[in-house]
């Protein structure tokens, strides 16, 4: 055991028991000095990942946001103060992966200061999910904000448009614009849109970022000030984590290290990265999860973070596991059941933080880490080649839709009343569908849940039995995503890693459906959200399909929770 610290930015590391790992990872990590990987990466050479420059060196202005945006928090304070004696008091974020998950963190660790803004993400396409958010507050007193890199993600501007025109009915037209603010690219489409409708302010964000890694800039700084966090705080935390991770010696780099334990346990059959992280701070492991997902999954490589996963005992876990342990200092929770799955001979590295403020430099610690897995398992960890295919599909589905009237019909193999199946169906009742499916898994494998469904408190604890279950009684990993949140999130991984996935979607009917306006402002709706969720369901299903991936679906009806609970087999 060894231990290494940075008290300027709150973080240790306790321990790590890696055991068979252990020299793997010194190997790669004097490697890595030699290489002088820690240098070349502050000098943004590309040649640490590609030959080829593309997607790479336009991908690093992470390394400098922090010191970047201490010059910016001042704009950030003002703009806070301004909607809030303007008469807001809730500000809801339209956002997908990058410019959603940092947002949620803030919110959900921090709460919302009593002076200050609450904050609502909406990341869904879902109409129960949509409608829910449009009726959680007053439209005179919210501010819309609208948040993508690109400026044309669909689902973002299709909750603007129809949020739009929910507000323009309440507070009028000429005044509706100014419950609406941008971050986004310069020259995208969405800061023409946010000057067309005239935004009351617009945030023009580096464009040398990556959505996933941009959780220090503008997409995650401005949501975090409006809900009242000390963005000073959050900022000198990652200046003095960037400090430390400029170490040579990649064993004294903390950014270094991480990364060469994630990419060698990866190499090595531990590609199933668990995350056990605090209570207080458990929204940071969904952000965590998506920075790796997206970043390392691809050319047939790949390491899937497995987040909120209650803990089991030592014997129901497989020897493709690394436990990573993040805890506030003061918390003793899951302290016994992490040293049992130590003393079992699993790895396990231990880390700690001062207090929720040190997030600041666990974003970038997560950062520079993810980076330098990617290194190690020789890919681009800034691309995301499979990502477009899922949304190409969706997009003749929902053309197809606009010229039938209807989505592509899919003949059912199984239906138990209003429960149906789709795909390979091996069993009389829901249940053993779902056995039968997962039976005879391959070493390596993991079953995603992927939910196209409404998140509510009781489909979260149906959910969370079911994968409890699936990895009691198969050993496998188990995770969950909320479709499309997780298109955004995992579902890279899902088509670029080595085919270990067995995929299952879980659908349902919706109680109530909403139109999504033609444009912001026009009367006119072609489509409704039901059906771009359905559309896009079939579109990520037909393109895992297209790689050779498993994938069953099971249509649960009206009764969502009464559904997941046969699949549990109560």
């Amino acid at each position: 055991m060894w231990q290494q610290e940075l008290p300027e930015a709150g973080w240790r590391l306790e321990s790590a028991s890696l055991g068979a790992l252990q020299e793997v990872v010194d190997d790669a990590l004097a490697e890595a000095t030699r290489e002088d990987i820690p240098a070349r990466i502050w000098a943004h050479d590309h040649t640490v990942w590609k030959p080829d420059p593309g997607d790479i060196s336009n991908r690093l202005g992470w390394l400098g946001i922090a010191e970047a945006m201490a010059g910016a928090t001042s704009r950030l304070g003002r703009f806070a103060k301004e909607v809030r004696q303007a008469g807001y008091r809730r500000a809801v974020l339209l956002g997908m992966g990058g410019s959603s998950l940092a947002p949620e963190v803030f919110r959900k660790v921090f709460g919302a200061a009593a002076d200050r803004l609450d904050l609502a993400v909406l990341d869904s396409t879902d109409p129960g999910a949509v409608l829910a958010c449009a009726r959680g507050g007053k439209p005179e007193e919210s501010l819309f904000i609208v948040s993508s890199k690109s400026g044309g993600t669909v689902e973002p501007l299709s909750c603007f448009s129809f949020l739009y025109n929910r507000t323009a009915e309440a507070v009028g037209k000429d005044k509706v614009g100014e419950h609406f603010a941008a971050i986004t690219d310069p020259g995208s489409d969405l800061a023409a849109l946010a000057d067309r409708y005239r935004f009351r302010g617009t945030f023009l964000n580096d464009p040398n970022i990556g959505g996933r890694f941009s959780a220090l800039s503008y997409f995650g700084l401005v949501p975090a000030a409006l809900v009242g966090v000390d963005v000073d705080r959050i900022v000198a935390g990652a200046v003095a984590m960037a400090h430390g991770c400029r170490a040579e010696a990649a064993a004294d780099n903390p950014g270094v290290w991480l990364g060469v334990v994630l990419g060698e346990a990866a190499k090595l059959g531990r590609d199933k990265a668990t995350l056990l992280f605090s209570p207080a701070i458990s929204s940071l492991g969904d952000w965590v999860e998506q920075l790796i997902a997206e970043s390392t999954g691809k050319e047939g490589r790949g390491i899937l973070p497995v987040v909120r996963e209650p803990l089991g005992l030592p014997e129901v876990y497989r020897d493709d596991r690394l436990f990573l342990e993040l805890r506030l200092e003061g918390d003793e929770t899951g302290r016994a059941e992490v040293a049992a799955l130590e003393a079992a001979g699993h790895p396990v590295v231990r880390m700690s933080l001062r207090d929720r403020y040190d997030l600041g430099g666990q974003f970038f610690l997560w950062e520079l880490a993810t980076a330098v897995a990617g290194y190690r398992l020789g890919i681009n960890p800034f691309d995301q080649p499979d990502v477009e295919r899922a949304k190409e599909l969706a997009r003749q589905m929902v053309k197809a839709y606009s010229q039938t009237g209807a989505l592509p019909e899919e003949q059912a193999a199984a239906n138990w009343g209003e429960m149906r199946a789709y795909g390979p169906v091996a069993g009389e009742t829901p249940r053993e569908a779902l056995v039968g499916f997962v039976r005879g898994a391959q070493p390596g494998a993991y079953v995603a849940l992927q939910a196209y469904l409404q998140p509510t408190e009781e489909t979260d604890r149906a959910l969370g039995a079911l994968r409890t279950q699936l990895r009691e009684e198969s050993r496998l990993a188990a995770t969950v995503g909320y479709g499309p949140r997780f298109l955004h999130s995992t579902g890279q991984l899902h088509k670029g890693d080595a085919g270990n996935g067995l995929f299952v979607q879980l659908t349902a009917d919706h109680a109530e459906d909403a139109p999504i306006p033609d444009e912001a402002g026009a009367t006119t709706s072609s489509l409704t959200f039901g059906v771009l969720e359905a559309a896009q369901a079939q579109g990520d299903r037909q393109a895992l399909e297209a790689v050779g991936r498993r994938v069953i679906r099971f249509h649960l009806g009206s009764d969502v929770v009464g559904g997941i609970e046969r699949l549990i087999g109560w």
